[in-house]
């Protein structure tokens, strides 16, 4: 995974997923698992570190939630926050992304009800302490979901948007967004989100 240290559970760095799923229902903290181990979210912690960061991040959440479930209503697609917990059961993460968009039934996953398959878009917006393992071991783990068919990171600190895609050869493409005038195409649920709503309220996207 990254080079975050796992945590002591139980008094034990390794975990079944069945102690995971257990102890994470006692936390007041959401953690993620992978191949055993239990991390720290990353991000954790950067609302005291940098708090126009956080409070940056907090509105661009507000912004695309509310654009998403604004142009979702009624359609057989659905955005949910970062309460929802997703598992990918070819690598084993649980994790918890920034908004998640289900398309069809939720389908639970055969080890805890309370926990998603198959996203079709997942959707993180990135913290200085996440944007590396976003863009690099935490996409590589998410490229083995089947359903998914868009990645989408949304920058904190200036302007940009990037839209990774499957295209119909199975390869994912870029596609890059640097300006306010621009505007996000999420082609799967046939949405578009002006980058100047995304980033209203923040001043990044002011003149």
């Amino acid at each position: 995974m990254d080079m975050r240290e796992p945590l002591q559970v139980y008094g034990r760095t390794k975990l079944t997923m069945e102690e995971y799923l257990e102890w994470e229902k006692s936390s007041r903290e959401k953690h993620e698992y992978y191949q055993g181990e239990v991390f720290d979210m990353p991000g954790h912690g950067d609302a005291l570190a940098m708090s126009g960061a956080s409070n940056r991040h907090n509105l661009i959440f507000s912004n695309v939630f509310i654009g998403l479930g604004i142009s979702l209503k009624g359609k057989s697609c659905r955005p949910l926050g970062s309460d929802l917990r997703i598992h990918i059961p070819e690598n084993t993460l649980f994790t918890y992304p920034d908004i998640t968009i289900i398309c069809g039934d939720m389908i639970s996953a055969d080890i805890d009800e309370d926990t998603i398959v198959q996203p079709t878009v997942i959707i993180e917006i990135l913290s200085p302490s996440t944007r590396r393992y976003d863009r690099g071991e935490k996409f590589i783990l998410y490229r083995d979901i089947p359903a998914l068919k868009e990645y989408i990171l949304i920058d904190t600190a200036s302007v940009r948007v990037e839209a990774f895609r499957i295209n119909s050869q199975g390869h994912w493409e870029l596609e890059d967004y640097k300006s306010k005038d621009g505007t996000l195409r999420i082609s799967s649920v046939d949405v578009s989100l002006p980058l100047a709503d995304i980033y209203e309220g923040t001043k990044l996207a002011q003149d």
